[in-house]
C-alpha cells in the first residue's frame, strides 16, 4: 500500500502528489504554445507534446535574431517561390493564408511552425534549419507543395497531401475530420488569390451614317465614269462597224466661159 501524507487531517495518497509534477509541465508547454505561437490550445492537452516542445525550442533559438531586424514582406517571397517551383499563381499564397494567416511566428496546436506550418520532421526533411525564417520556410513549403502537385496532378489532392501527408491520399481527399475542411478553405482562398483570366473582347467595325453619306457622292461619281457593264456593254474583242460615207461626184474643170443659159431663163 502506498504511503500517505496527512494534510489538514486528510490522508493524501502518494500518486496525488505526483499529479501536479506531471500536469505542470504540460500546462506550461501548452500555455507557451498558445501565447508565443498565437494559437488556441487547451492547457491540459496531451497531444503532440514532443512536437510542441521541439517547436518551442526552435522558436527560442530564432527569436533573438529578429528582435532588432523585422522580417521582410511575405508577398514577394511567396510569388518568387511560386515562379521558381512552377506552382499555379496564387495557390501557395492561399495555402499560407489558411495555414498561418501569413504570420511568421505561428505555432499550431500540433507543433507546426512558420508561415507554411512545417512540422519538425518535414522541416528537417526539407533541410530547413529555422522554420521561422520566412525565406527558407516559404521556399520549403513551395518545394513540398510542388512535389505533391507533380505526384498527384490534381490541386485538391496536392493540398490534401500537404495537410495530411501523401501516404494518406489514395486517389481521394481523406476524411479525418480536418483535411476535408482544410481543402475547402484553401480552394476558397485560392479563388480570391489567383490572377483573373484575361477577357478577350472582339471589336466590331461599324459604319456611321455620316461617313456613309459622305462616301455616297464619291461612289455615284465613280459609277458614272465607269464603262457600261452587263447586257449593254460591247465585247472588247468585237470588230468596229463603220457606216460608209458617200463621196461627192467630181466637178468638171471650168474652161473660162460662162455656162450657156437655158432657154427658159432668156428674156422674151
Amino acid at each position: 500500500m502506498g504511503r500517505k501524507r496527512t494534510v489538514g487531517g486528510f490522508d493524501i495518497p502518494k500518486w496525488a502528489w505526483l499529479a501536479p509534477c506531471v500536469l505542470v509541465p504540460v500546462v506550461l508547454l501548452n500555455v507557451g504554445v498558445a501565447w508565443l505561437g498565437g494559437t488556441q490550445v487547451s492547457p491540459l492537452s496531451f497531444s503532440f507534446l514532443k512536437t510542441k516542445a521541439r517547436a518551442l525550442g526552435a522558436y527560442a533559438a530564432h527569436r533573438p535574431a529578429c528582435v532588432l531586424d523585422a522580417h521582410p514582406p511575405l508577398e514577394p517571397l511567396i510569388a518568387d517561390s511560386e515562379r521558381r517551383h512552377g506552382i499555379p499563381p496564387g495557390l501557395l499564397r492561399a495555402l499560407i493564408q489558411v495555414e498561418s494567416e501569413t504570420r511568421v511566428h505561428r505555432i499550431s496546436p500540433a507543433g507546426a511552425m512558420g508561415p507554411g506550418q512545417l512540422m519538425p520532421d518535414t522541416a528537417a526533411l526539407m533541410r530547413v534549419e529555422d522554420p521561422f525564417d520566412p525565406a527558407p520556410s516559404i521556399d520549403a513549403s513551395g518545394r513540398y507543395l510542388a512535389e505533391q502537385l507533380r505526384r498527384f496532378r490534381d490541386v485538391r489532392l496536392a493540398v490534401a497531401a500537404y495537410n495530411a501527408g501523401p501516404g494518406s491520399v489514395n486517389g481521394h481527399v481523406p476524411r479525418n475530420g480536418e483535411t476535408e475542411f482544410y481543402v475547402v478553405k484553401v480552394l476558397a482562398a485560392y479563388a480570391h488569390t489567383r490572377p483573373p483570366v484575361p477577357v478577350v473582347v472582339k471589336r466590331t467595325v461599324t459604319t456611321s451614317p455620316t461617313k456613309a453619306s459622305e462616301r455616297a457622292p464619291v461612289a455615284q461619281a465613280a459609277a458614272r465614269k465607269a464603262p457600261p457593264s452587263g447586257a449593254h456593254a460591247k465585247p472588247s474583242g468585237a470588230p468596229k462597224v463603220t457606216t460608209p460615207v458617200k463621196k461627192p461626184a467630181p466637178r468638171p474643170a471650168s474652161s473660162g466661159k460662162a455656162p450657156p443659159r437655158l432657154a427658159s431663163a432668156q428674156k422674151p
